[in-house]
């Protein structure tokens, strides 16, 4: 008999390696005829079944002695197209064909592993090729390991790609806590895990209650979305926020909402949108939205991560908010210590009031009664009585004398400035806005503001003063903001308001809201018993400072200052005695009496009623009732039917001065 030689080997993944030869197919069938894992044939050069064990007849579903003389394409109809090749292949080139990567080689009819199968040639002593074994191996086990293998390391993957882009995440905030200027890069390491088209975050307004949208990345959008302010009770983001609840919406629940903003996703193409909300223990904050044109983008295993992302944009939300209050705390004490510095350095000679006059006492009785109060009080008095003074007296003597007193000299302001003054503006608010300011307003928070001058103040700026001292609340410039404070008002005028109320240059409400307590300061001509301690004071501080030696004030010189009218009042005298030190040479006070007389007699010559004077006073009241504006329409040189250069010459022939119509 010539013996025939059966050699085959399989891949990596079987667990066994055979070679061998058999005298006949039933020695093959011998060993392997009852295995459960190796599944045997043996077929002629036409391709039909000379033998075959019970596993391989299993997996094709036919009984093994139906197999026998049958060919390949009748038990495996159109699958022995891909079977046939293979065959011929070991015909040809009397080389087995392994096949490592092949699963299923057969059509399994029955059963549900996974199998891998080779041909081998079956030659005869002298090399011929006379029949083919194919030899399937079950490999499910390691086919099942495999994939377990593979589906581990892609979650493996899957979840180092989180927590990588959780780590992104982090890292740019705490480098950057302006989530408007980081969102973009945050953004983007998001949609390296999630593949979302759209992200943006949402805070809600304290006083509005609405959704505002901070930032946005939309590389490929439409441009619908950028401008809304979104209502908390009909969109996604704010069912998510009144929820305090990750969301997940498909196109379908998108479609329920009546608000424009979910309209608009809608519009965008989107078919998934995921709404995180962004809570911390203060409260609601505000809502992150991801949106994406692919249906169920979004999964409920994606929330968890979501929440972790919109914890930390939260925390840094907070951070951020705490960094720009305290900036601005910064800020307005920097303004607050220059003002008061300032302030410091630009106040007069006056530490304390001087003088025992009865009028003076009336006056300080009337600001220790007021001051213990919150009342509003008006001072009035001429120019140069100190008003000032006595509204530091009243703060100092009040519950707010450890808060800041703040001054603003409302005629020593242009008109266009007075408001960003008062009330502080934005950065940009209006050009030349470079930067944020702190209004007079925010500053005497907790103390008291001292409008000087208050009858300057223009028409169009009364109504927001008024609102101010009902409900303690205003906006700055360019910001919608409301900023309340609580202060306390005193206010001064040189001016007959009562008179300006009927010229309507005043307004009436603000009038009485102002003068809850009006307290008249006595002009020095009508205290004449304190000039001599005011003569002295002022003697003596001069002085001290210009290191001079005043031990004597001449008795005819002292009665010729208790004689003066004086029109300008303590800042007169004060003036005069700064003066007067200057030109004494020795100990004794020299004053200028002549001059004084001089003075005396101009003013008399300009009580009269010469066409110059008549002329200067009409200038002067025109130029009072447009509060010192001489050019435009409404200005005094058109008033006055006047060119403007032809008014500033006559105010330059006249001696007009800005201190003669605006006041001090």
């Amino acid at each position: 008999m010539v013996r025939d030689s059966f050699a085959f080997g399989v891949c990596d993944l079987v667990p066994f390696a055979y070679r061998a030869e058999f005298p006949d197919p039933e020695n093959l069938f011998a060993d392997y005829f009852n295995s459960s894992s190796v599944g045997l044939c043996i077929l002629d050069l036409e391709f039909r079944y000379l033998a075959i064990n019970n596993t391989l007849a299993e997996i094709n579903g036919i009984p093994a002695q139906d197999h026998i003389g049958k060919t390949v394409r009748e038990i495996l109809g159109d699958f022995a197209d891909g079977v046939e090749p293979e065959l011929r292949l070991v015909i040809s080139t009397g080389e087995p064909v392994v096949n490592l990567e092949g699963s299923n080689v057969l059509p399994a009819r029955t059963g549900t592993g996974h199998w891998v199968g080779s041909s081998y040639p079956i030659k005869d002593a002298t090399g011929a090729v006379t029949r083919i074994g194919v030899v399937l191996v079950e490999v499910t086990v390691q086919k099942r390991l495999h994939q377990s293998l593979q589906d581990v390391g892609g979650r493996l993957r899957k979840e180092m790609d989180r927590l990588q882009m959780l780590l992104d995440v982090s890292t740019i905030l705490s480098s950057n806590w302006n989530l408007q200027q980081a969102f973009p890069q945050i953004s983007a390491r998001i949609r390296r895990v999630l593949r979302q088209e759209y992200a943006g975050f949402e805070l809600q307004d304290a006083s509005t209650g609405l959704l505002v949208r901070q930032a946005e990345d939309f590389p490929m959008g439409k441009g619908l979305l950028s401008s809304l302010t979104i209502s908390p009770h009909d969109s996604p983001g704010g069912r998510s926020l009144q929820q305090g609840a990750a969301l997940i919406f498909s196109k379908s629940q998108m479609q329920g909402f009546d608000a424009e903003i979910t309209k608009n996703f809608l519009a965008e193409g989107f078919r998934s949108l995921c709404c995180v909300p962004l809570v911390r223990p203060r409260g609601p904050l505000g809502v992150l939205v991801l949106g994406s044109t692919r249906k169920n983008a979004f999964q409920p295993e994606d929330l968890d991560l979501l929440k972790q992302v919109a914890s930390q944009f939260a925390v840094a939300l907070e951070n951020h908010r705490a960094a720009v209050e305290i900036e601005a705390l910064k800020n307005r004490l920097a303004e607050e210590k220059a003002y008061l510095e300032g302030e410091l350095r630009s106040q007069g000679l006056f530490e304390e009031i001087v003088g025992d006059s009865p009028a003076l006492k009336k006056v300080l009785d009337q600001v220790a009664t007021v001051a213990p109060s919150e009342a509003t009080v008006l001072i009035l008095g001429e120019t140069g009585t100190g008003k000032e003074l006595f509204a530091r007296a009243i703060h100092r003597l009040s519950r707010r004398k450890d808060g800041s007193f703040i001054k603003l000299n409302c005629a020593a302001i242009p008109t266009g400035l007075l408001e960003s003054e008062l009330f502080g503006h934005e950065k940009g608010a209006f050009t030349g806005a470079v930067s944020q300011k702190i209004g007079r307003l925010e500053l005497a928070d907790g103390g008291t503001l001292l409008l000087d001058e208050i009858g300057e103040i223009p028409l169009e700026l009364q109504p927001k003063l008024l609102r101010v001292l009902q409900d303690h609340e205003f906006e700055r410039l360019g910001s919608t903001r409301t900023i309340k404070v609580n202060l306390r008002l005193v206010a001064a005028t040189n001016r007959d308001l009562a008179k300006a109320i009927a010229e309507r240059e005043f307004r009436s409400d603000l009038f009485y809201r102002l003068s809850v307590f009006p307290i008249r300061v006595p002009a020095l001509r009508e205290r004449g018993e304190d000039i001599p301690l005011l003569v002295r004071y002022f003697v003596r501080k001069f002085a001290l400072r210009m290191e001079r030696q005043i031990e004597t004030i001449p008795k005819e010189t002292m009665n010729a200052l208790t004689a003066w009218s004086w029109p300008g009042n303590v800042r007169e005298l004060e003036n005069l005695m700064e003066r007067s030190v200057i030109l004494s040479r020795g100990t004794a006070l020299h004053v200028p009496v002549s001059e004084m007389r001089a003075e005396s007699r101009t003013a008399v010559s300009h009580t009269d009623h010469s066409l110059e004077n008549a002329e200067r006073e009409h200038i002067l009241h025109v130029l009072r009732q447009t509060k010192g504006t001489i050019a435009g329409p409404d200005g005094a040189a058109a008033r006055l039917g006047l060119k403007r250069t032809t008014l500033q010459s006559k105010m330059q022939r006249l001696k007009i001065t800005r201190r003669d119509y605006m006041g001090s």
